[in-house]
């Protein structure tokens, strides 16, 4: 199995900036997208951004412009940093990718989440 950990996420004042990680590990033959969502109460999981194994991103439109995402694949890691935060981009952070372990079929995969809270 994969599994995601998530780092980085804590409380920012509004036009500030921050950085939030995620960590692959586990058994891992090939791990094709990662990326991020986020939800807050009462409203469907959205997503932020995506990148691909070749570094091809795709991000919301709430974010473009504003947030960068990246990877470093010999890390099996990806980053995404925040910056110009707004109150509205208060919510759980969930990492997640698109992998295959060894021999099995690609499934996708999901962190616990990070708590990003953006308030004066």
């Amino acid at each position: 199995q994969v599994q995601l950990v998530e780092s980085g996420g804590g409380l920012v004042q509004p036009g500030g900036s921050l950085r939030v990680s995620c960590v692959a590990s586990g058994s891992i033959f090939r791990i094709y997208v990662m990326g991020w969502y986020r939800q807050v109460p009462g409203k469907q999981r959205e997503l932020v951004a995506r990148i691909s194994s070749g570094g091809r991103t795709v991000y919301s439109d709430s974010v473009q412009g504003r947030f960068t995402i990246s990877r470093d694949n010999a890390k099996n890691t990806v980053y995404l940093q925040m910056n110009s935060l707004k109150p509205e981009d208060t919510a759980v952070y969930y990492c997640y990718s698109n992998a295959s372990p060894p021999g099995s079929a690609q499934s996708t995969y999901w962190g616990q989440g990070t708590q990003v809270t953006v308030s004066s």
